[in-house]
């Protein structure tokens, strides 16, 4: 399997996704009935986009991947909210169950670079003599 490959499209997933809660974060807040919280939707986009930048910039380093694993947890908790006050919202459980499906890809491909690098970063080791 292609890691890395996985890997920079998670980064470019990433761009895109941030980019739209950049952009677009009174629709989303709507959308999940939280209009009164555009600003940790714009705040959940920045984080977006810096990870996937820091992806595409080292897309072969796990760590880059597994801090989407932990923004993901953030967003559970987040939508974990949203649907305890709305919980009759079809979109907070559609998200909800999207968010569940990619975080599903990103501990796949954290897992994978892991095992094909052996360390959360992949520089080489100098060699011995």
């Amino acid at each position: 399997m292609n890691y890395k490959g996985l890997s920079v499209g998670l980064g470019l997933f990433s761009l895109a996704l941030g980019a739209a809660e950049l952009f677009a974060p009174r629709r989303i807040a709507r959308r999940l009935d939280a209009e009164d919280h555009r600003g940790v939707v714009r705040g959940f986009g920045v984080r977006e986009v810096v990870s996937g930048l820091g992806i595409l910039a080292s897309p072969a380093a796990s760590a880059t991947v597994w801090n989407r694993v932990a923004g993901d947890a953030m967003d559970m908790g987040a939508l974990a909210l949203a649907a305890r006050r709305s919980p009759r919202n079809r979109a907070i459980w559609g998200t909800i169950a999207f968010v569940a499906a990619t975080t599903v890809l990103d501990v796949l491909t954290a897992r994978g670079l892991d095992a094909q690098t052996g360390k959360l970063s992949p520089v080489r080791e100098p060699a011995l003599a």
